[in-house]
């Protein structure tokens, strides 16, 4: 992701319709398992600047980790003593240390080259009953300047998501295509992209006026609705997958930091 755009990220995550929403989704897929949980262990691998974080600490302790600097300095604010600078191919936690581990929007960058060690570590250091929530970017066929800014290496169908954790290991319990009623807008816009000028990479992560913002929100609010009630969406914007560890119980586990290994993701 380029510099600039995790200050802007973190002024604007807490209040835009998109985090929101996708929030919203989130929640509506921990319902079912954890919906009354209180006292999960909980990393976000690849915080960010620690929006999610915030959201997920309604169901438990949560660690944030991020390997860009730029993240650790603007995530230390709202995670006092709850972030670890790492990388997602290389966790510093010991095995079976977190009962969920959610990954938004991280597999598919440029610094992550290959899923299947990023997915070999979040299955190591869930419990043997955990669970990983991912989300990424749908279709190929949608890379946009977007893409550009935010490094972004590859583009999924849901059907790729779930080979890949498929092949981790996982058991994938949930999965579906998100922001789909808004779906024929952003599609329409990024494929115009091709006809229109570029200038440059200026975000594309401003809040719109607060009319409009609050607007935004009720397709995804609608979309986390049907999910909540066991439905799924046949496209969309972003793939959600929740997946269950599948492994054998160990005789012991707890939590422990180990210093971060330099490595990129």
């Amino acid at each position: 992701m380029e510099k600039s755009e995790y200050t802007t990220m973190a002024a604007v995550e807490l209040r835009h319709w998109w985090y929101g929403g996708m929030r919203a989704i989130t929640g509506a897929l921990l319902a079912q398992p954890y919906g009354a949980r209180r006292d999960l262990r909980i990393l976000d691998a690849g915080c960010g600047t620690g929006g999610d974080a915030l959201y997920l600490a309604r169901y438990g302790h949560v660690i944030g980790l991020d390997f860009a600097s730029e993240a650790a300095a603007l995530v230390g604010e709202r995670l006092p003593g709850r972030f670890a600078r790492g990388s997602v191919l290389a966790l510093p936690f010991a095995d079976d240390s977190f009962d969920l581990v959610t990954s938004y929007d991280v597999l598919y960058h440029q610094d992550v080259p290959d899923e299947a060690p990023a997915l070999a570590e979040a299955r190591r250091v869930l419990s043997p009953d955990g669970r990983l929530l991912i989300r990424l970017p749908a279709y190929e066929w949608l890379r946009s300047r977007h893409d550009r800014q935010v490094h972004t290496r590859r583009r999924y169908t849901a059907g790729e998501a779930r080979a890949l954790l498929a092949a981790a290991g996982f058991t994938v319990e949930r999965s579906t295509y998100a922001l789909s009623l808004l779906f024929p807008l952003p599609a329409l816009a990024r494929l115009s992209e091709r006809f229109t000028p570029d200038h440059g990479d200026e975000s594309a992560m401003g809040i719109p006026a607060a009319p409009l913002n609050a607007a935004l929100r009720v397709p995804l609010a609608l979309e986390a609705a049907w999910l909540a009630q066991g439905g799924s969406l046949p496209f969309g914007l972003s793939i959600f997958c929740l997946a269950k560890s599948q492994k054998q119980a160990r005789s012991s586990r707890r939590l422990r930091i180990a210093p971060a290994v330099p490595s990129a993701g």
